[in-house]
């Protein structure tokens, strides 16, 4: 079982059922297939998984579906953090009593006042509160969407406190400088990107990965990116397609490539896209690659 996230990871979507609860049948499907696929783990309720709309006890019970299913415990990535340390502490004890080690973990986003002592130190309450060596945490850096931001600086510090219980940042920023900057910080943390036009130079830069979005949809295109930064031309193409609130959109094109029409649900706040906007864009993908 690795200590980092490497390679080819995929920010799950979340399937639910009519009643508006996670659909584990359907979510081990698009496991399946996205495994299938090239995807080598799964990050469930991450920002594309609309992890915040939904409960410790939801986000478990998904997991025990997923590892039900046959899928390794170390191939799973849990979307943890919350605004409260001891809600983050409880979830990511409770994922390593199901034999996780990887957790992928928000700063306490309310408080967007809060300088890079206090997020640090936030970090540092949830590992001290874990208290368990098999954590490996990987940082949420995704400003534009949680309002805070993961500092270098603080990154750098954890792992000279923690070692490989801190085990990596994701930069979902799409700030260049940015991945570059954590790079420099924390040279043996590992850093994956979540913009995926950045994935071929950022590997080339010594990179660890991706946890994208994109692959739900299109994981041929995220599969060449790892093959050829020139790919970056046609997937800066197809994220340009996506228009409008990011995750409604991705689940109406999910709903028009499997004939699935329960794909387009969300949960509230967010809004169902329009069908028509799904299939569009599924139709302009398939040209894509």
């Amino acid at each position: 079982m690795s200590d980092r996230i490497e390679g080819l990871w995929v920010a799950m979507a979340t399937p639910l059922a009519a009643d508006g609860s996670v659909d584990h049948a359907g979510l081990v499907r698009h496991a399946r297939w996205l495994m299938h696929e090239g995807c080598v783990g799964l990050v469930p309720f991450g920002t594309t998984g609309e992890g915040t709309s939904f409960s410790a006890p939801e986000r478990l019970a998904a997991v025990e579906a997923l590892l039900g299913a046959g899928v390794a415990p170390g191939q799973i990535c849990l979307g943890a953090g919350f605004p409260a340390v001891p809600d983050s502490v409880a979830l990511i004890k409770a994922a390593l009593g199901l034999g996780l080690r990887h957790v992928l973990v928000l700063p306490p986003y309310f408080y967007r006042d809060a300088d890079a002592e206090g997020i640090e130190a936030a970090f540092a309450a949830i590992v001290d509160g874990v208290g368990d060596a098999r954590l490996r945490m990987t940082l949420y850096h995704i400003p534009q969407v949680s309002g805070v931001a993961v500092p270098a600086a603080a990154v750098a510090g954890l792992r000279a406190r923690y070692g490989v219980m801190l085990a990596g940042v994701k930069d979902s920023s799409a700030d260049y400088p940015q991945f570059q900057a954590f790079r420099r910080a924390a040279p043996d943390v590992a850093v994956v990107v979540g913009n995926e036009a950045d994935i071929g130079r950022a590997v080339a830069d010594g990179g660890a990965g991706t946890i994208c979005g994109m692959v739900n949809v299109a994981p041929a295109l995220v599969r060449a990116m790892f093959a050829d930064p020139a790919a970056a031309g046609p997937m800066q193409a197809a994220i340009k397609r996506i228009t409008g609130p990011f995750v409604p959109t991705l689940r109406s094109i999910l709903a028009a490539q499997t004939g699935d029409a329960g794909w387009s649900r969300c949960r509230a706040p967010l809004r169902a896209a329009d069908p028509a906007v799904g299939i569009r864009i599924a139709a302009a993908l398939q040209g894509i690659v």
